[in-house]
């Protein structure tokens, strides 16, 4: 039984194109709220300049919160992306990392510009609602 079913209505852009849904409707169940992750790892390391290299951590610090809930990409709800000082060509360099995080699944997106996150070394933040097995 698929516990979200994704939509892209022909009355709103097609978003399946571009990897993810204008739409998740969630079946009643146990969810969880993953908070925003950014590209710090244990330990001392300076997160890499490189904002498609910054998302790349992004993406297995994610994907390590949903394995601690026992949960996959394909039960991702909704990703909301805050990327610092955002343009069309960051865009494009976050994109291949960012879908990458979700396996094909095609959960709603929210991209949001930001001025600045946490530290001033951080460019992306990914934060993620989780709808969980049964």
């Amino acid at each position: 039984m698929n516990l979200i079913s994704r939509l892209n209505p022909p009355t709103l852009p097609n978003a399946a194109d571009l990897g993810y849904s204008q739409i998740s409707v969630v079946e009643p169940g146990r969810m969880a709220y993953v908070s925003g992750q950014v590209a710090s790892r244990p330990g001392d390391e300076a997160a890499p300049e490189s904002l498609a290299e910054q998302m790349r951590i992004v993406a297995l610090n994610a994907k390590a919160a949903l394995d601690a809930v026992g949960a996959s990409p394909h039960h991702v709800v909704i990703a909301r992306v805050y990327v610092v000082a955002l343009t069309p060509e960051r865009l494009q360099a976050l994109m291949p990392p960012f879908l990458a995080t979700f396996e094909g699944a095609q959960p709603c997106v929210t991209g949001i510009g930001v001025a600045a996150l946490a530290a001033p070394d951080l460019q992306v933040e990914l934060e993620l609602v989780v709808r969980l097995p049964d």
